[in-house]
Formats: structure tokens, sequence, C-alpha cells
């Protein structure tokens, strides 16, 4: 059985990208004690957004800024229910993702049910030929821009310290002088962007259309990819390129003769099966934030 290994690490790279970008603005929300579960609806948004905005503008790059403003909102929408109104954040969060989407498929049926806009511009590769790096321009920015300078920002800035401080104990960092609900809808508005670009990679980078069910689940393997890499930066990438590969891996074997007869569902589960298992042992005894589903209201 003799696997192309240079093009499984280049697929890996690609698969992973919209997962890095979601669960690292995933670990921004969870960093300061809140979890985000409209994490798929924030990526589904950003996807059909970036869409929207490339057909009705024909710019790549006002649908990427038009992906952007639909995480802004989507963030803003968290936080107003879960920081302003202290709605139950697995409530607020389903009912996000559950709005989003309809929403999206909604406006897609009404403007292009007659089919008349199905494809768009996408971005291209920087580097042709497909080699290793071969790769789109997000995927370079996840790897070597986002995650470092994020990071840094978790571990040296101000603002991280302060995230982190609200994260774990919202009533000595209200204390301290440190304003507990701007904290956290900066930290919900920030990762609900960056959920929205990695749901616009999918539109702009990866197929220049949209489909009904495009984000197919990402947004809930993210969920898993946090607490997988303990909140921790590196940890979070180490998972989204763990599911990536055995993502590229199934993607080869499906077409490999010696697992012809392996059922394809059996196949396209596979990647799933190994986020579970690797959850389910290196996710043992995890230390969750201290003040992680906990609303705050100054006494």
């Amino acid at each position: 059985m003799n696997f192309p290994l240079f093009a499984i690490l280049a697929a890996t790279l690609t698969i992973a990208t919209p997962l890095v970008w979601a669960a690292l603005g995933a670990v921004i929300n969870e960093r300061a004690g809140v979890l985000n579960l409209g994490i798929e609806g924030t990526m589904y948004a950003g996807a059909f957004c970036g869409f929207l905005a490339t057909a009705m503008s024909g710019s790549l790059w006002f649908g990427v800024a038009a992906a952007l403003v639909s995480g802004l909102l989507a963030g803003a929408l968290m936080a107003l229910l879960t920081v302003t109104l202290g709605v139950n954040q697995h409530v607020a969060g389903i009912g996000t993702t559950l709005l989003l989407v309809a929403v999206c498929n909604f406006t897609n049926r009404l403007l292009f049910s007659d089919g008349s806009q199905t494809t768009t511009e996408k971005f291209d590769r920087l580097l042709p030929g497909g080699g290793l790096l071969s790769q789109y321009p997000m995927t370079y920015v996840a790897f070597l821009i986002l995650a470092p300078a994020l990071w840094w920002v978790l571990r040296s800035s101000g603002f991280g310290l302060r995230l982190r401080a609200v994260g774990e104990n919202p009533e000595a960092a209200d204390a301290a002088g440190i304003p507990v609900a701007k904290t956290r809808y900066a930290a919900l508005i920030l990762g609900g962007a960056l959920m929205a670009l990695g749901g616009s990679f999918l539109t702009l980078s990866l197929l220049g259309s949209f489909t009904i069910d495009i984000v197919s689940g990402r947004g809930w393997i993210c969920i898993a990819l946090v607490i997988f890499g303990r909140w921790q930066v590196w940890p979070v990438v180490g998972g989204a390129l763990l599911f990536a590969v055995a993502d590229a891996l199934q993607l080869q074997l499906a077409i490999t003769p010696l697992f012809s007869d392996v059922p394809n569902e059996v196949l396209i589960a596979f990647p799933y099966l190994v986020v579970i298992l690797a959850l389910a042992i290196w996710g043992r005894g995890v230390r969750y934030p201290g003040a992680y589903l906990k609303p705050y209201r100054r006494a």
C-alpha cells in the first residue's frame, strides 16, 4: 500500500485551516469563561456571508470583510445573551447556531433557488503546483501569524492577562478593577470574528460556492479540540492537525483498492472516531477555567 505522503500532508494543512481559525476563536471565548456553542452557526454565517458578498460585489476581499462582520455580530449576540442577559450558555449557543443556520439557508433559497449564482471567484494558492507548501493565503496566516500572535497575546499581553483573570475568578478581577462584562464582550466578539473567517475559508478559498450544510459539524469538532488542547494555543493547533491528517488519510483510503470493500460510512467516521479517542485519553482529568459556564453579576 503506497500512500502519497506529501499529498496527504498538504491536504492535512488545508483541512486543518478552518479548524484552526475557529478553534482559536473558541479558545478566546472559553479563556474568558464563556462556552460558545454558537461556533457551528458562526462558521456557517461566515461561509454564507462571504459567498454572498463576493457574488454580489465581485470582490473576494469584500467577501472576507462581510464574513468578518457576520462573526462580529454573531459574537455580539452571544455576548448580549450570556453576559448582559445571563442566559444559560448551552441554550444561548445552540439557539444562536439554529438561528444563523436557518437565516443563511432561507436567504440562500430566496436568492439562488433558480441557480442563477452557484459559484464565485476564490483565492488562488500562493504556490501553485500541488506541493506541500502549495496552500491558500488563510492557511499561511493561520499557522504563521494567527497562532503565534494569539499565543503571545494570551501569555504576555495586558488583554490576555485580563482575559485569563476574568475566566478564572471574575470576582477577584472585578475587585482589581478589570471590567468583567467588557472583557467578555471583547472575547466573544473577537472569537466570533475568527470563527466566521474560518467558515469563509470553505467558500472563498476551498470551494468557490455555497452548499447547504457546508460546515458539516466542524464547529462541534472545534469545541472538542479546545478541550483536547486544554485551552492552550499550540495543543489546540496540534489537535486540529490530528483531525485533519485522519480526514486526509480516510480520503486516500477511500480510493485505495485494499479498502474498496470497507463501507464508505466507516471511512467518513474515521477522523471523528480519532478525535473521540484522543479526547477520551488526553481529556481525562482536564482542569477547566475557574469561571467556566458561570455568569457573573456584581453584588
